[in-house]
Parts: structure tokens; sequence; C-alpha cells
């Protein structure tokens, strides 16, 4: 977004249309802004406490419900944008470093910086938290009270999953950028052969461990996806197939398949669409991205608007701060429900669906506020550093293996919570690991990281 002619930053919805370039895809920016805005929504729909204290989910306790999600899992359009703006990001590193050597290092340090500056925030409220929560006795308070902060500790930073999986992705993207420009769509193709694969062999009597592939395979074809978008090479008849191919591909897995309704976790299900992700997720994601294709002429025409392209403006830099603390303002708002007595309906009557508004509305407030003391973290540098010293040649594999430390720090926080006193295990891939083993692992992928900055000029 460029600057208005007095150099002063557009404000007015006219200001900001005539300040956006003729080229830019405004519905791509939209669907960020909005994927992120239905996850939050979402989880202020399904997350409860019911009246003896449990934290359960919404789709859990009405599992008529659960059809919703094969609209409203809208990660994989997260993924499918995420691809178009690495394919963007990558080109310009591209003119501005026609050599190679650090430039793997530059694009990483400078997508794992916009994501990491605003998590630690998170993580470090959180921890401390934990800490008061411990010291007070609140956490081994028996009844519900305790077990609602005990909860609480690993619930709300279960959001997570999603920045350590994004991660992944952009460490993958140099590479499979290249590759996509030498097949196109057809690594797209491999990568759902192998989550269909990989799915046969675990529920065909293999190993559960294999279905871990999936988190690979799944979200990096929903990436790669967005690299097909940039190249113009997603058209309107292909939406439709891929729309028509990819619904009825997971309606036909949930009715014949082993896989669930829901295309969310769930409390107590033996099997899970998310965890590891299944082919009938990557099956709905396709759909979900096909209707996305499909939609594109259609709001390209409505965000020509100036006012409808400003809401998606305004709302743009507050997104994904706004994801990060929606739970924390879920937890609060509820909680003290609870202190002052007042019980939320049952789930799915008439008065649960009528309150929800309401509901809503406080929760909006609440994040409003979190937002706007915590956004200041999620406003770094946005272009790519490639300020680099020719020397240093190591630095692009310290990048490679920063992100793959990163990448599990970052799960396993999201897995077993931030207690750090209480430091109770839980079991992450092959064994049980504790908050402290989690953040160690994080914070050895930080040191890495920070290695591969660019040296200071010598005067």
């Amino acid at each position: 977004m460029s600057q208005t002619r007095s150099g002063a930053a557009p404000r007015t919805a006219a200001e900001i249309d005539a300040a956006t370039p003729a080229d830019r895809d405004r519905w791509v920016d939209t669907l960020r802004v909005g994927s992120l805005l239905v996850v939050v929504l979402g989880h202020w729909l399904m997350v409860a406490i019911t009246t003896d204290g449990q934290i359960t989910n919404a789709l859990a306790v009405v599992p008529a419900l659960q059809p919703l999600t094969w609209l409203l899992q809208v990660m994989p359009l997260f993924f499918l944008v995420g691809g178009v703006a690495h394919a963007h990001t990558l080109e310009s590193l591209e003119r501005r470093r026609p050599q190679n050597r650090g430039r793997y290092a530059a694009f990483f340090r400078a997508r794992a910086t916009r994501l990491l500056s605003p998590t630690l925030a998170f993580l470090a409220v959180w921890v401390a938290i934990g800490i008061v929560a411990d010291l007070s006795g609140l956490t081994s308070r028996p009844g519900d009270a305790g077990r609602i902060a005990r909860d609480a500790l690993v619930m709300v930073p279960q959001l997570l999953w999603f920045v350590g999986i994004y991660l992944g992705a952009c460490a993958f993207a140099p590479l499979m950028r290249d590759v996509h420009r030498r097949w196109g769509l057809g690594v797209v193709v491999v990568l759902v052969a192998l989550a269909c694969a990989v799915d046969a062999v675990r529920f065909g009597g293999g190993r559960e461990l294999v279905g871990n592939l999936n988190f690979a395979f799944v979200w990096l074809a929903l990436h790669q996806l967005g690299f097909a978008w940039r190249d113009g090479l997603l058209t309107t008849g292909r939406g439709w197939v891929m729309a028509v191919l990819g619904f009825g591909a997971m309606g036909a897995a949930v009715a014949f398949g082993p896989y669930p309704t829901s295309m969310v976790g769930l409390p107590g299900e033996s099997v899970s669409n998310m965890a590891p992700p299944t082919a009938a997720l990557l099956a709905q994601g396709i759909g979900i991205c096909g209707l996305a294709v499909v939609l594109r002429p259609v709001m390209a025409r409505v965000l020509a608007r100036p006012r409808a392209w400003r809401m998606v403006v305004v709302a743009g830099p507050f997104a994904m701060t706004a994801f990060l603390w929606h739970l924390t303002a879920l937890m609060v708002v509820l909680l003290a429900m609870r202190a002052l007595g007042i019980a939320q309906p049952a789930v799915a009557s008439w008065q649960w669906w009528l309150t929800r508004p309401i509901l809503f509305a406080v929760l909006a407030v609440v994040t409003a506020l979190l937002v706007a003391v915590f956004v200041r973290f999620d406003r770094g540098p946005r272009s790519v550093d490639v300020a680099f010293d020719e020397q240093r040649g190591w630095v692009d594999p310290v990048a490679a293996v920063s992100a793959g430390v990163l990448f599990l720090g970052i799960l396993m926080v999201s897995i077993v919570g931030v207690d750090v006193l209480g430091n109770r295990p839980v079991f992450f891939l092959v064994g049980d690991v504790t908050p402290i083993v989690g953040f160690a692992v994080l914070a050895a992928g930080l040191l890495l990281l920070r290695a591969t900055r660019p040296r200071p000029p010598r005067t």
C-alpha cells in the first residue's frame, strides 16, 4: 500500500483504493483476513464449559452440528493464500538478489520473524499466567477451578499448531516453488496421491505413526495450490472441478471410510481429521479452495468498490493478533460468567442460539482490547532483508536447521502447553514431553535463526 501525494498514509476509502497497486489481488487479501475471522468465530461458537467444569466442544455435545465444519474449516484457504504470498516474496527476492547464496536464509528469517514476534509475546504472557496460577495454588486446587485452570494452560496454546505447520510450509516454500515451476499442478497430484497412500497404510493396519507424514503432504498440497493461483493456472473451470471433486471425495470418505464427520478435532474421538490431517481433510480443503477460485471474478468486482476494499485493508493488520488472542478472550469471559453465576443455556437449544450474538459482542470487545495491547508485536518489517555478506555461505544450511528445530519446538509447546512449573508430561509423536523441553527446543531454534542475521556493514 503506497502513500498519498501528501505523504500521509491513506485513510479514506477513496484514498486507500487509489493507493492500491493495480495488480494487487484483493481477493487473496480478503481470504487471508476472512479465514482467520471464521476461525475466531468458529472457536467462539464451539468452545464451552460444562456444568461440572469441563472444557468441551459444542460439536462433540451435539454431533448434528458437525457438518458445519465442511464449510467452517477454512485453514486450507490460509495455506492457499500463503502459497500466493510466498510466491510473490520469492519472485521479489530473486529480482533483488540474483545470486542464490543467502537467499533461502533471507526468505525464511523474514517469514519466521513475522510469525514468531507476536507468537512469542503470546507465549510470554501465558507462561506468566501459568506461573501465577501455580504459585497461587490455583492449578493444584481440587474441584472445578483447578481443573479449568490446568485445562486452560494446555488448551489455549493449542492454536499454535497452525503457527508451527505454517512455519514448516514457509521452510519448504523455496524448494516447492522450484518444483512447481518444473511440473506445475502435477506436484499437487503427487502430494494428493501420497496423502492417500499414507492413509491407506495407517488405516490398513500399519503403524499409527505413519499418519504423521500427512502433516507435510496435506498442508503442502494446499500450499502448492497457491503457487498455481499466482501463476494463473487455477481457472474458473478448474475451480469448479476442484469444488465438485473435493467435496464429493470428502462426502464419500466420511460416508464409506474410517473418517469422522467433523473436519476439526474433537475431544474423545478415536480418529481425528486434523491430527494428523487425513485425505478427507485434504479433499475438503481442495473443495473449499475450488469455491474460492470460482468466486474470484465475482469478488474482484465487489472488492473494486472502495468501501468494500477499505474494510479488508483496515482489518488486515489486526487479523493475526486477533487469532492469537481470541481464545484468551473466550476463557476470560467464560470464567467471568462462571464466577458471576451466569449459566450458559444447553448447547444448540434455542436460548443458546439466541444468546450467541450477545456473547460474540462481548468477546469482540475483550479481544479488541487485547489486540490493542499486543498488535505492536505484529508490526515488524514486511520486506525481505537481503543484506548478506558473500562469505557467509553457511547461513542457508543453518536457516534450514533452525526451521526444523522451530517447527518441532512450536508443535511441542502447542501440545504440552505452558505450565512450566507444573511441567506435566504429555505424549508427543513417540514419547512424553514436558513444557520445559518444548520451550528448550523452541529456544534452540530461535538461537539458530538469530545466527543467520546479516552482519552490520564494516566501517
